[in-house]
């Protein structure tokens, strides 16, 4: 068995081809997948463990695991550690145990560009960005690689010192960006909205939203979070990557309730795509154990490790 380390797995990927195996995947059938959270016996630390799985029969199974330590923060050190467990898929033998952090990022990334290429308008333009953390740059490269008509990126970031040094980046690596600290503004001006924040309280109102826009929200994975108010995200067609991980999960979806949900990722890349120009267009990214094991064996793949 191979240990992959963070940087042998971030220089094959390449993310217009993880994009693409994505959705061979997700055409391949569905996976089954599960997660397991155990919290700190000492209650007040916030701390815990999580163990995410997935079986994609006859293909590949693994599991994600790893603490996630709030007070590492304080500390100067990553607040989630994880390691990826892959096996292959007929015999069950190992084949990689490979460090989690560019799994779960270009998942993460590849997982709204996969939802963004069956949603958002054919020659969208602007690109706008919602936070400034470890994820976006993902995103944005993400979003930029299934869409070569993305010519602008515009970030807004509550902290503009943060988010100027984020444009700084993009910048460096020959991207036209921008910081733009008028959220209002940034989004009536975009083609595409990706959020990648932690907020409890709506960033993005239904209200500046504009006919044949594509809404992504990312960042929120808890009951009180929300990136969007419920007309943003009951202002069009509403999607997300999986009903198990965003019913009843993510703040978004519990305002506008799962009858709102039109489709999952599974039934987007069958075909339920964007159907004219002037809709509009939402999906929810929750991510799930099923895209950690897709990206896994993508890096296995490219490594040689795996077939």
């Amino acid at each position: 068995m191979h240990f992959v380390e963070r940087a042998a797995a971030e220089r094959v990927i390449d993310p217009l081809a993880l994009v693409d195996h994505l959705e061979r995947c997700h055409r391949q059938g569905r996976a089954a997948a599960g997660d397991i959270l155990l919290l700190d016996p000492e209650e007040g630390s916030g701390a815990s463990f999580l163990c995410r799985a997935a079986w994609r029969s006859g293909r590949a199974l693994g599991i994600k695991f790893g603490p996630i330590m709030p007070a590492n923060a304080a500390k100067g050190l990553p607040t989630v550690i994880t390691l990826v467990a892959l096996f292959e898929g007929e015999t069950g033998q190992p084949v990689a145990l490979i460090d989690g952090h560019p799994v779960t990022n270009w998942k993460t990334a590849a997982d709204s560009a996969l939802a963004q290429r069956h949603l958002a308008r054919e020659g969208a333009r602007r690109l706008l960005v919602i936070g400034a953390g470890t994820l976006a740059p993902y995103l944005v490269k993400g979003h930029l690689a299934v869409r070569p008509s993305l010519d602008e990126v515009t970030v807004w970031n509550r902290s503009a010192l943060r988010g100027r040094a984020m444009v700084d980046e993009l910048i460096g690596q020959g991207i036209d960006a921008w910081f733009e600290d008028d959220l209002e503004m940034a989004v009536r001006a975009a083609d595409i909205v990706s959020t990648a924040t932690m907020s409890e309280a709506p960033l993005v109102k239904g209200a500046w939203l504009k006919p044949g826009q594509h809404l992504d929200l990312v960042g929120s994975f808890l009951p009180h979070m929300r990136e969007a108010d419920r007309a943003a995200v009951t202002a069009g067609r509403l999607f997300v990557d999986t009903r198990d991980g965003t019913v009843g999960r993510c703040g978004e979806i519990i305002d506008a309730g799962e009858a709102a949900i039109e489709g999952d990722l599974y039934e987007l890349c069958e075909g339920r795509g964007r159907r004219d120009a002037a809709e509009i267009t939402v999906f929810k990214n929750a991510g799930g154990g099923h895209l950690d094991l897709m990206t896994a064996e993508f890096i296995a793949q490219r490594l040689g490790l795996m077939t």
